[in-house]
Protein backbone atom coordinates (compact mmCIF):
# COMPACT_ATOMS: atom_id res chain seq x y z
CA UNK A 1 0.00 0.00 0.00
CA UNK A 2 2.82 2.59 0.49
CA UNK A 3 4.62 1.59 -1.95
CA UNK A 4 1.13 2.39 -4.45
CA UNK A 5 0.85 5.80 -2.25
CA UNK A 6 4.36 6.51 -3.19
CA UNK A 7 3.98 5.75 -6.91
CA UNK A 8 1.14 8.19 -7.13
CA UNK A 9 2.68 10.82 -5.33
CA UNK A 10 5.66 10.36 -8.26
CA UNK A 11 2.98 10.79 -10.64
CA UNK A 12 2.07 14.15 -9.60
CA UNK A 13 5.05 15.50 -8.79
CA UNK A 14 5.77 14.75 -12.43
CA UNK A 15 2.73 16.65 -13.84
CA UNK A 16 2.96 19.22 -11.79
CA UNK A 17 7.02 19.96 -12.29
CA UNK A 18 8.13 22.37 -14.93
CA UNK A 19 10.21 20.54 -17.56
CA UNK A 20 14.06 22.34 -16.98
CA UNK A 21 13.11 20.58 -13.22
CA UNK A 22 12.87 17.71 -14.34
CA UNK A 23 15.71 17.70 -16.94
CA UNK A 24 14.52 15.80 -19.35
CA UNK A 25 16.63 14.94 -22.06
CA UNK A 26 14.57 14.80 -25.49
CA UNK A 27 14.94 11.49 -27.83
CA UNK A 28 13.27 10.70 -30.94
CA UNK A 29 11.29 11.92 -33.49
CA UNK A 30 7.34 11.58 -34.05
CA UNK A 31 5.98 11.74 -37.35
CA UNK A 32 2.43 13.11 -37.83
CA UNK A 33 0.71 12.82 -41.23
CA UNK A 34 -1.22 15.74 -42.81
CA UNK A 35 -3.19 16.23 -45.52
CA UNK A 36 -1.57 18.96 -47.40
CA UNK A 37 1.10 21.73 -46.41
CA UNK A 38 0.44 24.67 -43.93
CA UNK A 39 0.17 28.25 -45.33
CA UNK A 40 2.58 30.25 -43.54
CA UNK A 41 4.59 30.46 -39.91
CA UNK A 42 3.63 34.25 -39.35
CA UNK A 43 0.71 32.88 -36.32
CA UNK A 44 -2.87 33.85 -37.92
CA UNK A 45 -2.05 35.31 -41.11
CA UNK A 46 -3.00 33.27 -44.32
CA UNK A 47 -3.84 30.31 -41.55
CA UNK A 48 -5.86 27.23 -42.19
CA UNK A 49 -6.04 23.97 -39.93
CA UNK A 50 -2.99 22.73 -40.80
CA UNK A 51 -1.23 25.30 -39.74
CA UNK A 52 -2.68 26.52 -36.52
CA UNK A 53 -2.17 22.98 -35.02
CA UNK A 54 1.57 23.02 -35.87
CA UNK A 55 2.15 26.80 -35.00
CA UNK A 56 0.39 25.99 -31.85
CA UNK A 57 3.74 24.11 -30.43
CA UNK A 58 6.06 27.17 -31.76
CA UNK A 59 3.78 30.14 -29.93
CA UNK A 60 2.15 30.31 -27.22
CA UNK A 61 -0.47 33.43 -26.05
CA UNK A 62 -1.41 35.65 -22.52
CA UNK A 63 -4.28 32.80 -22.46
CA UNK A 64 -5.10 29.29 -23.64
CA UNK A 65 -8.15 26.86 -23.81
CA UNK A 66 -8.40 24.27 -21.52
CA UNK A 67 -9.50 21.01 -22.35
CA UNK A 68 -13.41 21.75 -21.93
CA UNK A 69 -12.75 25.11 -24.41
CA UNK A 70 -12.77 27.45 -21.76
CA UNK A 71 -10.10 29.92 -21.13
CA UNK A 72 -6.97 30.26 -18.24
CA UNK A 73 -3.69 31.67 -18.37
CA UNK A 74 -0.84 30.52 -20.15
CA UNK A 75 1.93 33.20 -20.56
CA UNK A 76 0.33 35.52 -17.71
CA UNK A 77 0.27 34.68 -14.35
CA UNK A 78 -2.51 36.34 -13.10
CA UNK A 79 -5.52 38.26 -14.90
CA UNK A 80 -7.20 41.16 -13.35
CA UNK A 81 -10.34 43.38 -14.84
CA UNK A 82 -11.75 46.20 -13.50
CA UNK A 83 -15.48 46.48 -12.12
CA UNK A 84 -16.67 48.40 -15.70
CA UNK A 85 -15.33 45.22 -17.57
CA UNK A 86 -13.41 47.71 -19.84
CA UNK A 87 -9.34 47.34 -18.48
CA UNK A 88 -7.49 44.04 -18.85
CA UNK A 89 -4.28 43.70 -16.12
CA UNK A 90 -2.12 40.56 -17.56
CA UNK A 91 1.10 39.85 -15.10
CA UNK A 92 3.53 38.27 -17.26
CA UNK A 93 5.00 34.89 -15.69
CA UNK A 94 8.88 35.46 -14.73
CA UNK A 95 11.88 33.28 -16.35
CA UNK A 96 10.10 32.55 -19.39
CA UNK A 97 12.21 32.84 -23.00
CA UNK A 98 11.68 33.11 -26.68
CA UNK A 99 13.31 30.16 -28.63
CA UNK A 100 16.45 32.73 -29.12
CA UNK A 101 17.05 32.44 -25.49
CA UNK A 102 15.31 36.66 -25.04
CA UNK A 103 13.46 36.38 -21.79
CA UNK A 104 10.00 37.56 -22.32
CA UNK A 105 8.66 40.96 -20.47
CA UNK A 106 5.90 43.24 -20.53
CA UNK A 107 6.99 45.25 -23.93
CA UNK A 108 7.21 42.18 -25.92
CA UNK A 109 3.68 41.85 -25.15
CA UNK A 110 3.12 44.90 -26.21
CA UNK A 111 5.01 45.16 -29.33
CA UNK A 112 3.10 41.85 -30.51
CA UNK A 113 -0.14 43.33 -29.73
CA UNK A 114 0.42 46.40 -31.70
CA UNK A 115 1.90 44.56 -34.43
CA UNK A 116 -1.36 42.73 -34.89
CA UNK A 117 -3.82 45.76 -34.52
CA UNK A 118 -1.71 47.33 -37.64
CA UNK A 119 -3.40 46.49 -40.61
CA UNK A 120 -0.54 45.83 -42.67
CA UNK A 121 0.22 42.72 -40.56
CA UNK A 122 -3.09 41.42 -42.35
CA UNK A 123 -4.09 39.76 -39.12
CA UNK A 124 -7.02 37.17 -39.20
CA UNK A 125 -8.51 38.31 -36.00
CA UNK A 126 -8.13 42.48 -36.35
CA UNK A 127 -12.22 43.11 -37.00
CA UNK A 128 -12.68 41.28 -33.58
CA UNK A 129 -10.28 43.94 -32.19
CA UNK A 130 -9.93 47.06 -34.00
CA UNK A 131 -13.79 48.37 -33.45
CA UNK A 132 -15.11 46.99 -37.00
CA UNK A 133 -17.04 44.57 -34.60
CA UNK A 134 -17.81 46.74 -31.59
CA UNK A 135 -15.20 45.58 -29.62
CA UNK A 136 -11.78 48.15 -29.86
CA UNK A 137 -8.70 47.77 -27.86
CA UNK A 138 -7.86 51.56 -27.07
CA UNK A 139 -4.49 51.26 -25.63
CA UNK A 140 -2.07 48.54 -24.83
CA UNK A 141 0.47 49.77 -22.27
CA UNK A 142 3.59 48.17 -20.31
CA UNK A 143 2.95 49.63 -17.01
CA UNK A 144 6.30 47.74 -15.42
CA UNK A 145 8.63 44.50 -16.72
CA UNK A 146 5.58 42.07 -15.66
CA UNK A 147 2.91 44.32 -15.76
CA UNK A 148 0.35 45.03 -19.64
CA UNK A 149 -2.71 46.97 -18.84
CA UNK A 150 -5.32 46.30 -22.07
CA UNK A 151 -7.49 49.53 -22.17
CA UNK A 152 -11.09 48.73 -24.25
CA UNK A 153 -13.84 50.92 -25.91
CA UNK A 154 -16.39 48.75 -23.92
CA UNK A 155 -16.82 46.14 -21.55
CA UNK A 156 -16.13 42.63 -23.39
CA UNK A 157 -16.52 39.49 -21.11
CA UNK A 158 -15.08 37.46 -24.04
CA UNK A 159 -12.42 38.73 -24.62
CA UNK A 160 -10.30 36.20 -23.36
CA UNK A 161 -11.94 33.55 -25.41
CA UNK A 162 -11.37 35.47 -28.86
CA UNK A 163 -7.79 35.92 -28.06
CA UNK A 164 -7.16 32.37 -27.11
CA UNK A 165 -9.06 31.70 -30.72
CA UNK A 166 -6.97 29.00 -32.69
CA UNK A 167 -7.77 30.89 -36.16
CA UNK A 168 -5.91 34.27 -34.40
CA UNK A 169 -2.78 32.07 -33.61
CA UNK A 170 -3.71 32.21 -30.44
CA UNK A 171 -2.66 35.72 -30.06
CA UNK A 172 0.76 34.17 -30.02
CA UNK A 173 3.55 36.29 -28.38
CA UNK A 174 6.28 36.55 -30.51
CA UNK A 175 10.23 38.38 -30.52
CA UNK A 176 10.33 41.02 -32.46
CA UNK A 177 13.49 39.21 -34.13
CA UNK A 178 10.66 37.17 -36.13
CA UNK A 179 10.48 40.29 -38.59
CA UNK A 180 12.74 41.70 -40.83
CA UNK A 181 13.55 45.58 -40.85
CA UNK A 182 11.24 46.39 -42.93
CA UNK A 183 8.18 44.74 -40.67
CA UNK A 184 8.07 41.50 -43.15
CA UNK A 185 8.03 38.07 -41.81
CA UNK A 186 11.23 36.30 -41.69
CA UNK A 187 10.47 33.22 -39.20
CA UNK A 188 8.83 32.48 -36.04
CA UNK A 189 10.56 33.33 -32.42
CA UNK A 190 7.86 31.57 -29.84
CA UNK A 191 7.93 30.60 -26.63
CA UNK A 192 6.39 27.32 -26.99
CA UNK A 193 7.80 24.06 -26.30
CA UNK A 194 8.94 23.47 -30.14
CA UNK A 195 10.60 25.80 -32.12
CA UNK A 196 10.89 25.69 -36.07
CA UNK A 197 13.87 23.46 -37.10
CA UNK A 198 13.28 22.65 -40.89
CA UNK A 199 10.00 23.53 -43.44
CA UNK A 200 10.29 21.74 -47.08
CA UNK A 201 7.50 22.97 -48.87
CA UNK A 202 5.57 20.11 -49.87
CA UNK A 203 7.05 17.61 -47.93
CA UNK A 204 7.63 18.08 -44.49
CA UNK A 205 7.43 20.65 -41.44
CA UNK A 206 9.95 19.60 -38.88
CA UNK A 207 10.15 20.91 -35.00
CA UNK A 208 12.82 20.58 -32.51
CA UNK A 209 12.47 20.79 -28.82
CA UNK A 210 13.40 23.79 -26.91
CA UNK A 211 15.75 23.40 -23.82
CA UNK A 212 14.53 26.65 -22.15
CA UNK A 213 11.43 26.19 -22.44
CA UNK A 214 9.24 26.87 -19.13
CA UNK A 215 5.88 24.88 -18.69
CA UNK A 216 3.36 26.41 -16.73
CA UNK A 217 3.22 23.44 -14.42
CA UNK A 218 0.54 21.48 -13.52
CA UNK A 219 -1.62 18.41 -15.31
CA UNK A 220 -1.73 19.06 -18.99
CA UNK A 221 -4.93 21.49 -19.57
CA UNK A 222 -5.76 22.04 -23.35
CA UNK A 223 -3.47 23.92 -24.79
CA UNK A 224 -2.17 25.71 -21.20
CA UNK A 225 -1.02 23.40 -17.57
CA UNK A 226 2.19 21.21 -18.00
CA UNK A 227 3.87 20.69 -21.25
CA UNK A 228 7.06 18.44 -21.46
CA UNK A 229 8.92 18.08 -24.46
CA UNK A 230 9.43 14.40 -24.91
CA UNK A 231 10.43 14.17 -28.35
CA UNK A 232 13.90 15.72 -29.64
CA UNK A 233 12.08 16.11 -33.06
CA UNK A 234 8.21 16.28 -34.57
CA UNK A 235 7.91 16.20 -38.18
CA UNK A 236 4.30 16.59 -40.23
CA UNK A 237 4.97 14.44 -43.36
CA UNK A 238 2.82 16.04 -46.14
CA UNK A 239 0.46 13.18 -47.94
CA UNK A 240 -2.33 14.17 -49.72
CA UNK A 241 -3.49 10.89 -50.43
CA UNK A 242 -5.54 9.16 -47.83
CA UNK A 243 -4.62 5.62 -48.96
CA UNK A 244 -0.88 6.65 -49.49
CA UNK A 245 -1.46 8.08 -45.94
CA UNK A 246 -2.53 4.31 -44.36
CA UNK A 247 -0.22 2.53 -46.13
CA UNK A 248 2.40 5.11 -44.18
CA UNK A 249 1.05 4.06 -41.12
CA UNK A 250 0.75 0.62 -41.48
CA UNK A 251 4.40 0.56 -42.87
CA UNK A 252 5.56 2.46 -39.27
CA UNK A 253 6.85 5.37 -41.50
CA UNK A 254 4.22 7.80 -39.38
CA UNK A 255 3.41 7.48 -35.86
CA UNK A 256 0.13 9.40 -35.73
CA UNK A 257 -2.60 9.48 -38.27
CA UNK A 258 -5.30 12.29 -37.41
CA UNK A 259 -8.77 12.37 -38.85
CA UNK A 260 -9.23 8.66 -39.19
CA UNK A 261 -12.26 7.93 -41.53
CA UNK A 262 -14.93 5.66 -40.58
CA UNK A 263 -14.46 3.75 -43.31
CA UNK A 264 -10.96 3.16 -42.10
CA UNK A 265 -11.52 1.69 -38.71
CA UNK A 266 -12.25 -1.76 -39.09
CA UNK A 267 -8.79 -2.23 -41.06
CA UNK A 268 -7.06 -0.41 -38.74
CA UNK A 269 -8.64 -1.76 -35.74
CA UNK A 270 -6.80 -5.16 -37.02
CA UNK A 271 -3.04 -3.76 -37.36
CA UNK A 272 -1.27 -5.14 -34.34
CA UNK A 273 0.91 -2.40 -33.16
CA UNK A 274 -2.05 0.69 -33.84
CA UNK A 275 -4.70 1.87 -31.46
CA UNK A 276 -7.44 4.28 -32.18
CA UNK A 277 -8.19 7.09 -29.76
CA UNK A 278 -11.32 9.17 -29.68
CA UNK A 279 -12.86 12.52 -28.44
CA UNK A 280 -15.71 14.13 -28.69
CA UNK A 281 -15.53 17.69 -30.52
CA UNK A 282 -16.61 21.24 -29.39
CA UNK A 283 -19.04 21.09 -32.42
CA UNK A 284 -21.74 19.31 -34.26
CA UNK A 285 -23.29 17.82 -37.55
CA UNK A 286 -26.17 19.14 -38.69
CA UNK A 287 -28.64 19.52 -41.44
CA UNK A 288 -29.52 23.25 -42.52
CA UNK A 289 -32.68 24.69 -43.31
CA UNK A 290 -33.07 27.54 -45.36
CA UNK A 291 -36.75 28.84 -44.19
CA UNK A 292 -36.85 31.60 -46.84
CA UNK A 293 -37.77 28.83 -49.58
CA UNK A 294 -41.75 29.35 -49.63
CA UNK A 295 -41.93 25.55 -49.41
CA UNK A 296 -39.93 25.49 -46.11
CA UNK A 297 -40.91 28.24 -44.48
CA UNK A 298 -43.63 26.17 -43.20
CA UNK A 299 -42.86 25.53 -39.34
CA UNK A 300 -45.06 22.49 -39.55
CA UNK A 301 -43.14 21.00 -42.08
CA UNK A 302 -40.36 21.50 -40.41
CA UNK A 303 -41.05 19.65 -37.44
CA UNK A 304 -42.44 16.80 -38.94
CA UNK A 305 -38.89 16.39 -40.95
CA UNK A 306 -37.18 16.91 -37.38
CA UNK A 307 -39.53 13.82 -36.38
CA UNK A 308 -38.74 11.63 -39.11
CA UNK A 309 -35.02 11.82 -38.33
CA UNK A 310 -33.75 9.18 -36.05
CA UNK A 311 -30.49 10.93 -35.01
CA UNK A 312 -29.35 7.94 -32.73
CA UNK A 313 -29.16 5.75 -36.13
CA UNK A 314 -27.42 8.31 -37.73
CA UNK A 315 -24.66 9.17 -35.24
CA UNK A 316 -24.11 5.04 -34.77
CA UNK A 317 -23.58 5.04 -38.61
CA UNK A 318 -22.38 8.10 -39.89
CA UNK A 319 -19.53 8.60 -36.85
CA UNK A 320 -18.60 4.67 -36.79
CA UNK A 321 -20.03 4.75 -32.95
CA UNK A 322 -17.80 7.67 -32.24
CA UNK A 323 -20.56 10.96 -31.58
CA UNK A 324 -22.94 11.20 -30.02
CA UNK A 325 -26.47 12.03 -30.94
CA UNK A 326 -27.82 15.30 -29.89
CA UNK A 327 -30.16 18.29 -30.59
CA UNK A 328 -28.47 20.75 -29.05
CA UNK A 329 -26.30 23.59 -31.07
CA UNK A 330 -24.20 23.44 -27.73
CA UNK A 331 -21.57 20.73 -27.90
CA UNK A 332 -21.83 17.71 -25.88
CA UNK A 333 -17.87 18.27 -24.27
CA UNK A 334 -18.94 21.79 -23.36
CA UNK A 335 -19.53 23.16 -19.90
CA UNK A 336 -22.96 24.67 -21.02
CA UNK A 337 -24.27 21.34 -22.30
CA UNK A 338 -26.87 21.33 -19.24
CA UNK A 339 -30.40 18.78 -18.80
CA UNK A 340 -32.41 21.22 -20.58
CA UNK A 341 -29.58 20.77 -23.69
CA UNK A 342 -30.52 17.32 -23.65
CA UNK A 343 -33.82 17.64 -24.90
CA UNK A 344 -34.77 17.39 -28.36
CA UNK A 345 -36.81 15.88 -30.96
CA UNK A 346 -38.54 12.39 -30.61
CA UNK A 347 -38.01 10.33 -33.31
CA UNK A 348 -41.75 9.43 -34.44
CA UNK A 349 -42.64 8.24 -37.21
CA UNK A 350 -46.20 8.29 -36.73
CA UNK A 351 -46.46 11.56 -35.70
CA UNK A 352 -44.18 13.43 -38.15
CA UNK A 353 -46.91 12.13 -40.94
CA UNK A 354 -49.56 13.95 -38.84
CA UNK A 355 -47.73 17.51 -38.83
CA UNK A 356 -46.83 16.30 -42.69
CA UNK A 357 -50.49 16.09 -43.58
CA UNK A 358 -51.59 19.50 -41.69
CA UNK A 359 -48.35 21.35 -43.58
CA UNK A 360 -48.55 23.08 -47.18
CA UNK A 361 -46.22 19.85 -48.53
CA UNK A 362 -47.96 17.88 -51.31
CA UNK A 363 -45.34 15.81 -52.35
CA UNK A 364 -42.69 18.12 -54.07
CA UNK A 365 -39.07 17.09 -54.00
CA UNK A 366 -36.97 18.77 -51.94
CA UNK A 367 -33.37 19.22 -52.96
CA UNK A 368 -30.75 17.72 -50.14
CA UNK A 369 -27.31 19.51 -51.00
CA UNK A 370 -24.01 17.17 -49.85
CA UNK A 371 -20.74 15.98 -51.13
CA UNK A 372 -18.80 13.36 -50.84
CA UNK A 373 -15.35 15.34 -49.51
CA UNK A 374 -16.34 14.86 -46.04
CA UNK A 375 -17.73 10.90 -45.59
CA UNK A 376 -19.71 12.20 -42.60
CA UNK A 377 -21.85 14.41 -44.46
CA UNK A 378 -22.59 12.43 -47.17
CA UNK A 379 -23.48 9.34 -44.83
CA UNK A 380 -26.00 11.46 -43.00
CA UNK A 381 -27.72 12.91 -46.35
CA UNK A 382 -28.12 9.38 -47.97
CA UNK A 383 -29.78 8.43 -44.06
CA UNK A 384 -31.67 11.37 -44.03
CA UNK A 385 -33.39 11.05 -47.38
CA UNK A 386 -33.80 7.22 -46.84
CA UNK A 387 -35.73 8.25 -43.32
CA UNK A 388 -37.60 11.56 -44.91
CA UNK A 389 -39.38 8.82 -47.93
CA UNK A 390 -40.60 6.71 -45.06
CA UNK A 391 -42.68 9.89 -43.71
CA UNK A 392 -43.21 10.65 -47.66
CA UNK A 393 -41.01 13.34 -47.87
CA UNK A 394 -38.99 13.17 -50.89
CA UNK A 395 -35.66 14.52 -51.02
CA UNK A 396 -33.64 14.67 -54.14
CA UNK A 397 -29.56 14.55 -53.05
CA UNK A 398 -27.58 17.21 -54.92
CA UNK A 399 -23.96 15.88 -54.76
CA UNK A 400 -21.72 19.11 -55.19
CA UNK A 401 -17.51 19.30 -54.90
CA UNK A 402 -16.90 20.79 -51.27
CA UNK A 403 -15.92 24.29 -53.01
CA UNK A 404 -19.80 24.62 -54.61
CA UNK A 405 -21.28 23.44 -51.42
CA UNK A 406 -19.58 25.53 -49.40
CA UNK A 407 -20.43 28.05 -52.00
CA UNK A 408 -24.17 27.88 -51.50
CA UNK A 409 -23.38 27.39 -47.69
CA UNK A 410 -22.06 30.91 -47.47
CA UNK A 411 -24.93 32.75 -50.37
CA UNK A 412 -27.93 30.78 -48.49
CA UNK A 413 -28.43 28.89 -51.87
CA UNK A 414 -30.04 26.07 -51.04
CA UNK A 415 -33.38 24.36 -50.03
CA UNK A 416 -31.54 21.59 -47.50
CA UNK A 417 -28.05 21.24 -47.00
CA UNK A 418 -25.72 18.33 -44.91
CA UNK A 419 -23.22 20.49 -43.15
CA UNK A 420 -20.77 20.17 -40.07
CA UNK A 421 -19.58 23.08 -37.85
CA UNK A 422 -16.11 22.82 -36.69
CA UNK A 423 -15.07 23.62 -33.29
CA UNK A 424 -15.81 26.33 -31.06
CA UNK A 425 -14.57 26.79 -27.95
CA UNK A 426 -17.67 28.73 -26.28
CA UNK A 427 -21.04 28.52 -27.25
CA UNK A 428 -21.70 32.38 -27.91
CA UNK A 429 -18.87 31.41 -31.13
CA UNK A 430 -21.05 28.20 -32.12
CA UNK A 431 -24.57 29.90 -32.18
CA UNK A 432 -22.51 32.94 -33.90
CA UNK A 433 -22.12 31.15 -36.85
CA UNK A 434 -25.80 30.33 -38.18
CA UNK A 435 -27.49 32.91 -35.97
CA UNK A 436 -27.92 36.34 -37.17
CA UNK A 437 -29.49 38.58 -39.70
CA UNK A 438 -29.81 36.91 -43.37
CA UNK A 439 -30.32 40.16 -44.56
CA UNK A 440 -26.78 41.37 -43.56
CA UNK A 441 -25.45 38.10 -43.95
CA UNK A 442 -27.02 35.46 -46.64
CA UNK A 443 -24.74 32.40 -44.51
CA UNK A 444 -26.86 32.90 -41.38
CA UNK A 445 -29.21 30.03 -40.77
CA UNK A 446 -31.63 31.43 -38.28
CA UNK A 447 -32.56 34.54 -38.36
CA UNK A 448 -35.51 34.83 -35.41
CA UNK A 449 -34.97 38.36 -33.72
CA UNK A 450 -35.72 37.10 -29.84
CA UNK A 451 -33.09 34.46 -30.17
CA UNK A 452 -30.43 37.23 -31.91
CA UNK A 453 -31.25 39.35 -28.61
CA UNK A 454 -30.34 36.38 -26.37
CA UNK A 455 -27.26 35.72 -28.05
CA UNK A 456 -26.22 39.52 -27.62
CA UNK A 457 -27.32 38.64 -24.33
CA UNK A 458 -24.99 36.14 -23.92
CA UNK A 459 -22.05 37.61 -24.86
CA UNK A 460 -22.32 40.93 -22.91
CA UNK A 461 -22.17 38.83 -19.94
CA UNK A 462 -19.60 36.41 -18.03
CA UNK A 463 -21.22 35.48 -15.30
CA UNK A 464 -21.49 31.46 -15.73
CA UNK A 465 -25.10 30.70 -14.49
CA UNK A 466 -26.61 33.85 -15.62
CA UNK A 467 -25.24 32.54 -19.61
CA UNK A 468 -26.40 28.81 -19.04
CA UNK A 469 -30.02 30.45 -18.58
CA UNK A 470 -29.79 32.56 -22.09
CA UNK A 471 -28.01 28.91 -23.42
CA UNK A 472 -31.00 27.09 -22.60
CA UNK A 473 -33.31 29.91 -23.74
CA UNK A 474 -32.27 29.60 -27.02
CA UNK A 475 -32.11 26.08 -27.35
CA UNK A 476 -35.54 25.65 -26.38
CA UNK A 477 -36.59 28.27 -29.01
CA UNK A 478 -34.54 26.67 -31.55
CA UNK A 479 -36.39 23.71 -31.97
CA UNK A 480 -39.74 25.20 -31.69
CA UNK A 481 -38.86 26.87 -34.95
CA UNK A 482 -36.67 24.39 -36.09
CA UNK A 483 -34.23 26.35 -38.44
CA UNK A 484 -31.86 23.46 -38.59
CA UNK A 485 -31.81 20.05 -36.80
CA UNK A 486 -28.69 19.26 -35.21
CA UNK A 487 -27.76 15.49 -35.70
CA UNK A 488 -24.95 14.69 -32.97
CA UNK A 489 -21.80 15.81 -31.64
CA UNK A 490 -18.48 13.91 -33.61
CA UNK A 491 -15.04 13.14 -32.39
CA UNK A 492 -12.01 13.47 -33.26
CA UNK A 493 -10.27 9.88 -34.09
CA UNK A 494 -6.72 9.52 -34.33
CA UNK A 495 -4.75 6.45 -35.08
CA UNK A 496 -1.61 6.24 -33.28
CA UNK A 497 1.06 3.68 -32.31
CA UNK A 498 0.91 1.74 -29.63
CA UNK A 499 3.81 2.64 -28.06
CA UNK A 500 3.19 6.32 -27.87
CA UNK A 501 2.69 7.33 -24.61
CA UNK A 502 0.80 10.64 -23.66
CA UNK A 503 -1.06 11.46 -26.91
CA UNK A 504 -4.51 12.07 -26.11
CA UNK A 505 -7.21 13.77 -28.89
CA UNK A 506 -9.28 16.69 -27.92
CA UNK A 507 -12.39 18.90 -28.21
CA UNK A 508 -10.42 21.11 -30.27
CA UNK A 509 -9.45 19.20 -32.77
CA UNK A 510 -5.67 19.79 -33.11
CA UNK A 511 -3.00 17.19 -32.14
CA UNK A 512 -0.77 18.06 -29.15
CA UNK A 513 2.80 16.64 -29.41
CA UNK A 514 3.57 17.77 -25.96
CA UNK A 515 3.51 15.06 -23.17
CA UNK A 516 3.71 12.48 -25.92
CA UNK A 517 7.01 10.11 -25.41
CA UNK A 518 7.90 6.32 -26.79
CA UNK A 519 7.68 3.62 -24.25
CA UNK A 520 7.83 0.15 -24.07
CA UNK A 521 4.75 -1.89 -25.70
CA UNK A 522 5.31 -4.27 -22.50
CA UNK A 523 4.76 -1.40 -20.03
CA UNK A 524 2.39 0.36 -22.59
CA UNK A 525 0.48 -3.14 -22.01
CA UNK A 526 -0.76 -2.51 -18.95
CA UNK A 527 -2.41 0.99 -18.62
CA UNK A 528 -5.93 1.26 -20.33
CA UNK A 529 -4.71 2.90 -23.45
CA UNK A 530 -7.57 2.13 -26.04
CA UNK A 531 -10.06 5.04 -25.48
CA UNK A 532 -11.79 3.84 -28.59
Amino acid sequence: MRSCLYFLLLLFLFAATPARALDVKPEGTIVVAMNADIRTTNPGVNRDSNTDSVMMHIVEGLVAYREDGTVAPLLAQSIDVSEDGRTYTFHVRDGVKFHNGAALTANDVVWSWRRYLDPKTLWTCLADFDGSRGLKIESIEATDARTVVFKLNRAAPLLLTQMAALHCGASGIIHRDSVNADGSWKTPIGTGPYMLDTWKRGEYIELSAFAGYASRGGPPDGYTGGKIAYAEKVRWLFIRDDAARRVALMKGQIDVLPNVQVSEFAQIKKLPNIVLKSALLLGVNALLIQTRDPLLADVKFRRALALAIDTNAIAEIASGGTGVASASFVPVPSPYYSAEQKKGYEFNLARAKRLLAESSYRGQRIKLTTNRRYPDMYDQSIMIQSMAREAGIHLELEVTEWATALERYQSGNYQLMSFAYSSRSDPYLSYEAMLGDKNKSRRKVWDDPHAIALLEASGATADRAERQVLFDKMHALMLEDVPLVVLYCPADVVAIKRDLDGFRPWGVGHERLWNVRRVDTSTVARWNFSGF
